[in-house]
């Protein structure tokens, strides 16, 4: 295992992870509902009596946010190691595992797991399972 020590940033790590925390928990206090992305996504197809503004402010949030602040800061260089087709795929797949799941990683793993919920913790270790063992099979079976 090699470990990236320029790039290790625990700090700013754990500054995100206690920010997504605390709005996921705010969120839940304030309306009574999960932070959960496929959740807020999937309401917008067929959304309930005044349902629609804060979804859509949501989803705005997510969008706009790292374009903020990317005005105060440098933003990160993206790199895809795979083709469209596959990316294409694996978000497929993945809207497919959430619904069979009954939520994605944001709803049971921050939201789910913090409300002590067993069935969120089976889901967040099925989905850890999961992608350490695509990653294995993709790194080290297939190349």
């Amino acid at each position: 295992m090699h470990i990236d020590w320029t790039h290790f940033t625990p700090w700013t790590s754990f500054a995100g992870g206690l920010l997504i925390g605390l709005s996921a928990a705010l969120f839940v206090l304030l309306s009574g509902r999960i932070a959960g992305i496929s959740g807020i996504l999937g309401g917008l197809l067929r959304p309930a009596r005044g349902d629609l503004g804060w979804r859509i402010a949501f989803l705005l949030g997510l969008v706009l946010a790292p374009l903020a602040y990317a005005l105060v800061h440098r933003l990160p260089d993206t790199r895809f190691d795979a083709g469209s087709g596959t990316l294409i795929a694996a978000g497929l797949l993945v809207g497919l595992g959430t619904r069979y799941g009954s939520g994605c990683t944001s709803g049971h793993g921050v939201c789910g797991l913090s409300r002590l919920s067993p069935r969120s913790l089976v889901a967040t270790i099925a989905f850890m399972a999961a992608g350490i063992a695509t990653v294995f099979v993709a790194r080290r079976l297939i190349g």
